[in-house]
């Protein structure tokens, strides 16, 4: 939607397309992160012409955009925009004690956003890949630097060696977030593309720029275990 959200015109597209419980199901469940229409209609036990329809509500009214998995390019992924939801009541996630952040060679997304939760929240966090590099990639370490981030260029881990029952993971790579069906599942799924397949500074700012907001996001909605 071209409209200007804040509008009379556009806050009352909004609202008709929240009045509606099974795309309100559906706005709650990409609040703290992407999902595909066949997940959302999976998690919702919703038929998935009935989510094509009201995903199509949703778009036409600015609240939600689509992108193309960077994994199975069959896939698409259905992510929110927050910027149309400012009023909306994001839901808390209690008892959090470390989060780990995931994603295919744990060089860069992961590396980062493990940083910007370490410095945005004081709180434990840690990294690792599915497939883990065995260096963290030069330009993320230029980026890193540029915003004061402290990371370790041989840090690399695999999740099998980093991952506890109790952590809460988040896969920052659509490749690791189809990767994981196992024992070890990400709560929460961050689809940022991946700077490496860019291989310029922008890329990687556009990464760290991503990453920074959706913690900004998620971290005032998490209770850290040990605080109230």
């Amino acid at each position: 939607m071209n409209a200007d959200l804040s509008s009379l015109a556009g806050r009352a597209r909004i609202h008709a397309a929240l009045g509606d419980t099974a795309r309100l199901a559906i706005v709650d469940a990409l609040t703290l992160g992407d999902a595909s229409p066949g997940e959302i209609a999976h998690t919702l036990d919703m038929p998935t012409n009935l989510v094509a329809h009201h995903v199509k509500v949703l778009t036409d009214a600015g609240l939600v955009s689509k992108g193309r998995s960077e994994g199975d390019r069959r896939r698409t992924y259905l992510r929110l925009r927050p910027e149309a939801l400012a009023a909306l009541a994001t839901p808390r996630l209690t008892g959090v004690g470390r989060v780990v952040f995931v994603c295919t060679h744990n060089s860069a997304r992961s590396q980062l956003a493990a940083a910007l939760w370490k410095r945005r929240t004081h709180g434990e966090a840690a990294s690792a890949g599915t497939k883990p590099a065995a260096r963290v990639h030069p330009r993320a370490l230029a980026v890193a630097h540029r915003h004061a981030l402290d990371l370790d260029a041989t840090g690399t881990a695999h999740v099998s060696d980093v991952v506890r029952d109790d952590d809460l993971v988040i896969a920052v790579c659509d490749n690791a977030h189809e990767e994981l069906t196992g024992p070890v599942r990400p709560r929460l799924h961050w689809s940022v593309p991946d700077p490496v397949r860019v291989d310029t500074d922008e890329a990687f700012e556009a990464a760290y720029a991503d990453l920074a907001d959706r913690v900004d996001r998620l971290a005032p909605t998490t209770m850290l275990r040990g605080t109230r």
